[in-house]
């Protein structure tokens, strides 16, 4: 039985190979390099355009679960992010040119998978299809798919933190140290006092923009705001946001803020500016954070963007596992079904493979419920209560956690993972 998949982000990766394990023919279409979104830099599957972070891998952790229930249920990505995994205390940040290498390897190489490197115009929906062309989805394809739910796209925009050499870091004034000594100093620190973080704010205050296009109609999503659109919430923002300086003392004293560089790739010659995603021009980038102690003389090899991501109001169009309710043989996941992150993409990319396995072997799909992180992502962005979607990360605020989580938050993940494993090995 053969199966399309639409988009090779770590969505459309993790449903081929899921797709592919199961036994089916899988058509992988990526219209890299014959186009490209100008916030892709390589032809590389599973590219991540933001941070190399997914964040916390603790279990206690929404996301850390998420990340369990995923590796519990063979994913490709989970292999290949442990694999390139960056020494970054309790998160998990990844090498992201050697992830993604891997998973591009790995997919190219799969028996059952055939790569198409087209442009897709069209759905059919009397064939398979797992759309996963990603929030940039623009186009043709982004007309197809407003045709087919009946209203145009809702959408957020997003933004990518520059990235500096070590080299160029001033360690006179900057140091290694983790949050609260969690790790091994994973974290480049660059700390300000009172007058220089106020001399910051200002500048950041100040600061050019880019033009985005509708701008006047901008809307940003709380878990990944520009670090001007903060400034603009009031001074405190900053200093309780991507700027809190507590847990980072040096030499037993606290400075006035402080802003974290998090390595971005193995042989330990990059790092990128936590927090700091931006749409300033990249003239007002190199002036205002130059003046951060320590990134005086820093050399920017990548400056910070901001692109518009795309997502359908998904509770009116599709049920609890990312099947449209009106064309039975077209799912979506990633980004544009309406969870947000890398690890949440993942995730439904993975449970919407295993979705349509049971839809088209057995005509019926047997879901997971709000207990665990998976099934209760795939519940909130099917809800149709909801009227508005809020596109957010994965959380323990949409799930069943019930009595066990207050008392024992470690039993309570033992028993989510219980269930995972009983999902699974159901199928």
């Amino acid at each position: 039985m053969k199966v399309k998949i639409i988009g090779a982000g770590l969505a459309g990766c993790e449903a081929a190979y899921q797709l592919a394990e199961k036994g089916f023919e899988v058509t992988l279409f990526e219209q890299k390099p014959v186009k490209r979104h100008p916030a892709f830099k390589t032809d590389q599957f599973a590219e991540l355009i933001c941070s190399n972070s997914l964040r916390s891998d603790r279990r206690e952790n929404a996301v850390g679960l998420l990340k369990e229930e995923c590796r519990e249920l063979n994913s490709l990505i989970m292999k290949s992010a442990d694999k390139h995994r960056l020494p970054a205390g309790s998160s998990l940040a990844v090498d992201r040119e050697g992830f993604s290498e891997e998973i591009t390897k790995t997919i190219l190489e799969h028996p059952r998978i055939t790569v198409v490197r087209e442009e897709v115009t069209t759905i059919d929906l009397n064939e398979p299809t797992i759309l996963c062309a990603g929030p940039l989805c623009e186009g043709a394809l982004a007309e197809e798919l407003r045709k087919l739910t009946g209203e145009d796209s809702l959408y957020f925009y997003d933004a990518v933190a520059p990235i500096v050499t070590r080299d160029s870091v001033d360690f006179s004034k900057a140091y290694y140290k983790s949050r609260y000594d969690e790790g091994d100093g994973d974290y480049i620190n660059c700390p300000m006092n009172r007058d220089e973080f106020f001399d910051f704010y200002q500048a950041l205050m100040h600061a050019e923009k880019t033009k985005v296009r509708d701008m006047d109609k901008e809307i940003y999503f709380e878990g990944c705001m520009p670090v001007e659109a903060m400034a603009e919430r009031g001074i405190k923002t900053l200093l309780y946001g991507p700027l809190k300086p507590v847990g980072l003392e040096k030499d037993g004293r606290r400075p006035y803020a402080v802003v974290q560089l998090r390595k971005d790739n193995a042989i330990d010659t990059l790092y990128n500016l936590v927090g700091f995603q931006t749409h300033l021009t990249y003239k007002s980038q190199k002036e205002v954070f130059s003046m951060i102690p320590g990134l005086e003389h820093a050399e920017f090899v990548r400056y910070g963007v901001m692109h518009r991501n795309s997502y359908i109001n998904s509770p009116k169009h599709l049920n609890a596992h990312y099947q449209f309710k009106n064309y039975p043989n077209l799912f979506i996941a990633g980004q544009i079904s309406g969870v947000e992150g890398y690890v949440e993409s993942m995730a439904s990319g993975l449970y919407a493979a295993l979705s349509m396995t049971q839809y088209l072997e057995k005509g019926t799909v047997k879901e997971l419920g709000r207990d665990t992180v998976i099934g209760s992502m795939a519940i909130y962005v099917s809800n149709p209560t909801i009227s508005k979607l809020v596109p957010m990360n994965a959380n323990f605020g949409i799930m069943e956690t019930g009595d066990l989580f207050k008392k024992d938050k470690s039993a309570f993940a033992d028993a989510d993972l219980q269930k995972v494993r009983e999902y699974r090995d159901s199928l």
